[in-house]
Parts: C-alpha cells; structure tokens; sequence
C-alpha cells in the first residue's frame, strides 16, 4: 500500500533527512514525494497541530526541543515504558532475546542502523503490553523524539553499554519481576537522557 504524505514527510523527519530547523517547502515536498501538493498540505497542518512543525513567519520548519521539553519528554517515556515493561509473552521474550543478540553486530558502525535497532526493540516492548492505549501514547512520545537532532548511539562509547542495558531489561521481563524490569528501563532511558545532555553540553564526541 502507497504510504500517503504525512507518512513520507514524518519518515523523513525520523530518518534525519529533515533536521529541525529546517523549511518545509509545500511544492518542494509535493514533487520530492511525487504526491499533489493538497494531501501535502493537509499533511503539514497536521504536524504542525502535533508540534512537529512550527511556524518561523508564512513559513512551516522542523520544531525543535528546549532543555525543559526533552527533561519532561524522558520523564514521560520513563513512567509510561515502565508500565509496559511488565507483559510479554514467552513468544515475544525470545523475539526480545534475537534483537539484542543481532543488534551486537551492529556496534562500532552507522550510529543510524544501532538507532533504528533501538527503535525496533523498544516498540516490541511497546507491542508486549497488549494495552493498545498504552501503545498510542508511547508512539506519540517516540515520534516527539525524531525532533532531536541526533541518536545518542552517535555518542562515543554509548552503543555497547546501551546493548548491555537492553540485555538487563529483557532478562527482567524473563523473571517476571515487574519492578525489576521497570528499574532496568528506567536506567537505561535515564542514561540515554544524560548522555544526549553530555553531547550537547560538548562533553561528549559524536560519531
């Protein structure tokens, strides 16, 4: 199934393609896609009613996160990924397991590869809940984070360890220790926010 406009631009917001800071161009994107330029248009009023976008004069650009907005988006994925990190099936565990094994592959290159890797784990985490509602309000958080600039995987020395913390969550979902398995996540989430504050106060390279 054709993916419609809204899909294309926020896919290319996620993949980095689009940076905040940047115009948005209705006729550029009509013909970057090859869509028409109304479902382009309606695509952006929509991200823009979801901040994605945010308006610099008549123009539309890639909104960006302040200090307090990404202290309170990590607080709100903390609590909320807690809550999901207490469901899986066994099933499901060991689909969990393979990610983290396969994702070992992928440590020392694209920082991009290990950032969608990461993605993909923390949704089958999402998915393990079976609570759709929860599910809702973790994609919208996620999709509130392609608005950072870069992946903290791109920070020096952050993959291996972050794979580690991934290792420690699912082995506490394993045990069925609820508290476990949300202390693990909380961890990791709560190393992964100072990380992306130790890049951006230049004491961290990135890759």
């Amino acid at each position: 199934m054709a993916k419609d406009a809204y899909t294309l631009i926020l896919e290319a917001i996620e993949a980095g393609f689009f940076k905040p800071g940047d115009r948005l161009v209705e006729s550029e994107l009509a013909e970057r896609f090859g869509v028409s330029r109304t479902p382009v248009r309606e695509a952006l009023q929509r991200l823009e009613t979801q901040a994605m976008l945010t308006r610099d004069g008549r123009s539309l650009i890639v909104a960006s996160l302040d200090h307090n907005q990404l202290s309170e988006l990590y607080a709100v994925r903390t609590e909320l990924e807690g809550l999901a990190a207490r469901h899986a099936t066994e099933e499901e565990l060991r689909v969990l397991r393979s990610m983290v094994e396969e994702d070992r592959a992928l440590l020392g290159g694209d920082p991009r590869a290990l950032s969608r890797a990461n993605k993909r784990f923390h949704k089958q985490i999402h998915l393990a809940s079976h609570n759709r509602f929860l599910v809702q309000q973790l994609d919208l958080v996620h999709r509130s984070m392609a608005l950072m600039a870069n992946t903290s995987f791109a920070a020096e020395g952050r993959d291996g360890p972050a794979l580690d913390e991934h290792a420690r969550i699912v082995a506490a979902i394993e045990a069925r220790d609820g508290e476990a398995a949300y202390a693990a996540l909380k961890a990791h989430i709560s190393k992964a926010f100072e990380t992306r504050l130790r890049v951006d106060a230049g004491e961290l390279r990135v890759r």
